[in-house]
This record gives C-alpha cells, structure tokens and sequence, in this order.
C-alpha cells in the first residue's frame, strides 16, 4: 500500500543482549530464535524510503541482516553506548548516497556523540569518517523522510530520553517514567513499542508490570515489548502471560501500519 509505514524490529535485547556472554540460564541457552536479541534499534520505511532509531553495537549485522540499501537518517533516543556506538557504520551509506548521513539528537546525545566519535566532528578531513548532517531536537515536531515526528520527553531513572511518535506509531525505549503531560503525546497510538526489562522492579527501565500499565493507559490496538533481558523468561512462556493486544517483539518483526 502506498505511504504505508512499515516497522522492522532490528533489535529487541538490553544492552547486553541475548544470549548474554558466559550465561548458562535457560533464556540464554534457548534454542528458539525468538529468545535470541541484538541490542535495540527498529528500521521505519515508508515508500522505500528509510530511517533507523539507534545504531548500537549491532548496527552492521542488523543492516545486512534487514539488507537495507539505502538509509537517509538515524534518530537517537539517548547517548548511551549500547544505542550509539554503531553510528561509524554509517560511513558504507554515505558511500553508496555520495552525502552526509541526516543525524537527529538531542543536545545532550550530541555531546555523547562527540565524546565517542570525536574524529567525526573535529578539523579532520581524512575521507574514511562518517559524513553526517547533526540536526539537534528539543520538543518541537521536525520532518524525517516526508514524515512528521513528534518527540516525546521520557526519564530513564535520571537521563533525559526522547521518544518518537510517527502518524500512529509510537516508539519508547529505556524508559521508567514518564511524566503526564508526555503521555498526553501518545493518546491515539494505535501502535505502540516499549521497553520492558523484566519482570523485576529495576531503578531506569519499566519492569513488565509497569509497562502493561502504561499501555493500558495508552490503549493502542496493539503494544510491543522490547529491551528485553534475560531475566524475563523464555519469549513463549511470557507470551502466554500476555494481554490479548501485547507481544513480545523479536529481532526481524516487521509490522506494517496503514493509519494515517
């Protein structure tokens, strides 16, 4: 369909993924692909044209993975390594695109940025370095490939995060907190991804619980769950405990959305 808004989940694990190194626990011994998660990132298209949210450590494999060929812009939801630390890779796109990569950043993920990937921003113009336009976001809606995106404020224990809502498509990741009126953003979300640790209450992310409370509140057509450690369970036995409109995602999860 066209202008359609298609969603494929690049990467569904907490910054340690799954299965987490020298892990012997079941989840991480699982021999369900549904169980196996590369740090979090999701791939938004529209009418072949493409943007990703983060490029973690896994951002390489994610792309031949997901065979993206072509990629206009990278939105950061917050500067912590396991949500930046791919963006060096970008350097294959601006190759194939002849043009800086559009970056989309908060000021504070722009400081991070230029603390991880200082050879990008100074004097150096040796021609291996990734190419990027830095677009800073505050709070006001800015245009990603024709399409509107609105961020929304969230609190991962005390870092800033930003939140993005597309048309009817709502993305939150690293996430415990988030205050009324940001929420008030989000009514009318038919689609929604956020993140659930655990099931275990944890000091910055939301625990499952928690999670399935906000999406209650929310009330989208449907909610997906990402950041998922290790200690959540087995994805099978977790989606038997699951409300009707909620799923746990899985890294290659591609869901299309035809609400404008």
């Amino acid at each position: 369909m066209a202008n359609q808004l298609k969603v494929v989940f690049l990467g569904t694990g907490t910054s340690q993924g799954i299965p987490v190194i020298a892990c012997d626990c079941e989840v991480c011994q699982s021999a369900d692909p549904h169980d196996n998660r590369l740090r979090c990132s999701v791939l938004v298209s529209v009418n072949d044209r493409n943007m990703v949210i983060d490029t973690g450590p896994d951002f390489r494999q994610q792309m031949l993975t997901a065979k993206v060929k072509t990629l206009e812009a990278v939105l950061f939801t917050h500067e912590h390594k396991d949500h930046i630390s791919g963006m060096d890779d970008i350097r294959a796109f601006n190759y194939a695109a002849e043009k800086p990569m559009e970056i989309f950043a908060s000021q504070l993920v722009e400081i991070g940025l230029k603390r991880e990937f200082h050879y990008v921003f100074g004097n150096n113009d040796y021609p291996g370095i990734p190419q990027i336009n830095l677009n800073i976001i505050e709070d006001e809606p800015f245009e990603v490939i024709g399409e509107r995106v609105i961020p929304v404020n969230v609190m991962h224990y005390k870092l800033p995060v930003k939140a993005f809502r597309i048309r009817n498509f709502a993305y939150v990741t690293d996430a415990n907190f988030i205050e009324e009126s940001e929420l008030l953003k989000l009514k009318g979300v038919t689609h929604l991804v956020i993140n659930a640790l655990r099931k275990t209450p944890h000091i910055s992310h939301f625990s499952l619980e928690e999670a399935l409370k906000i999406i209650e509140i929310i009330a989208p057509k449907k909610a997906y769950l990402t950041h998922i450690s290790h200690l959540m369970g087995l994805h099978a036995d977790v989606m038997k405990e699951l409300p009707e409109n909620v799923v746990i995602a899985y890294d290659g999860l591609a869901i299309e959305i035809d609400e404008i």
